[in-house]
């Protein structure tokens, strides 16, 4: 059986898809899957059990990249396509079964992953999950200590308004890991690309060498999400990390000020989002709003809140763990 998923360009976007892989891998345990997806969350699918072959779609102008995968995948004949780019391309495929998806909630008012499991009638859907390499596995335990409990922050994000004050993160975390913490003595983990590290540079700065771990610019995301997997707790804005944090099970804690919760908050039971003390609605809601222009957006939701969040979140695991 042959199987082509096409999914999203988007990091974030992608690993919410992984609700519907994992339930057509558990459906058809011994078909032959290919996965076209952006180059960024290419890499996320190369230790999936069954996935044969990773496209990366490259983005091209005049919908050139359609064409590109259309060449690449004609010559199959594929038993299921599912789109959820809602392109023309499964209609142009021979295909005993098309699923294709065209997000039909603008509003926001149910979460991404319902609505992809509404695609196949799944209710509840299945969790989201990223499946780590052994190499990937090894890789992130010469990084991150075993000796110390290990939090993880996302302190960047694809745009402005919705990152948390770099202040914020760091108080957090000294409050975090002292000695009336939810891990006391515990490392700090800080996440981010690259391009991102003048965002994330404050926070390292902000705390000690001894208990900070680096991990701004480390491009093998399968890496990441190994180190992720090691981390006790995760604390981050509104990201494509945030959503590979609950991925891989890791207890998570989003922030969010101008995206809605309700619709890309953090996935599972061990996940909770955490929301500004402004709606969403009237951060963004001026006609003049500009996600790429606007400034920080964040100022309303408190170190307390947050603190408070990762206490019960943290409680209520341990209780299910004894219970």
């Amino acid at each position: 059986m042959n199987i082509l998923f096409v999914t999203s360009t988007r990091i974030g976007d992608a690993v919410l898809s992984t609700c519907l892989l994992s339930h057509l891998i558990a459906k058809y345990p011994s078909a032959s899957f290919t996965v076209a997806c952006g180059p960024l969350p290419a890499s996320l699918f190369e230790a999936v059990p069954g996935v044969e072959r990773v496209i990366a779609v490259q983005k091209k102008r005049f919908a050139g990249h359609w064409v590109s995968l259309w060449t690449t995948v004609m010559s199959t004949s594929w038993d299921i396509v599912v789109d959820l780019r809602a392109s023309a391309l499964a209609w142009t495929l021979r295909a005993r079964s098309r699923k294709t998806l065209r997000s039909n909630d603008e509003g926001g008012t149910i979460h991404r992953v319902v609505e992809l499991g509404k695609l196949f009638d799944l209710s509840p859907p299945p969790d989201t999950k990223l499946w780590l390499s052994d190499v990937a596995i090894l890789e992130a335990e010469a990084i991150i200590p075993k000796e110390f409990p290990v939090i993880g922050l996302g302190v960047t994000a694809n745009w402005l308004p919705k990152i948390w004050p770099a202040q914020n993160f760091v108080a957090l975390a000294r409050r975090l890991i002292g000695d009336d913490g939810v891990f006391p003595g515990a490392r700090i983990a800080v996440f981010g690309a690259e391009e991102e590290r003048s965002l994330a540079q404050p926070v390292l700065e902000g705390l000690a060498e001894a208990q900070c771990i680096d991990l701004v610019g480390q491009k093998a995301l399968p890496i990441v999400a190994a180190c992720l997997a090691k981390c006790d707790l995760f604390v981050g804005n509104d990201s494509g990390l945030m959503h590979m944090a609950a991925a891989v099970k890791t207890p998570t804690i989003g922030l969010f000020g101008p995206s809605p919760a309700i619709r890309y908050g953090p996935w599972g039971k061990h996940c909770r989002a955490v929301e500004s003390s402004e709606a969403y609605a009237e951060l963004v809601g001026s006609e003049s709003f500009n996600h790429r222009s606007a400034g920080n957006l964040m100022g309303g939701l408190s170190v307390e809140t947050v603190e408070q969040a990762a206490h019960d979140l943290c409680a209520e695991i341990a209780r299910g763990r004894h219970g």
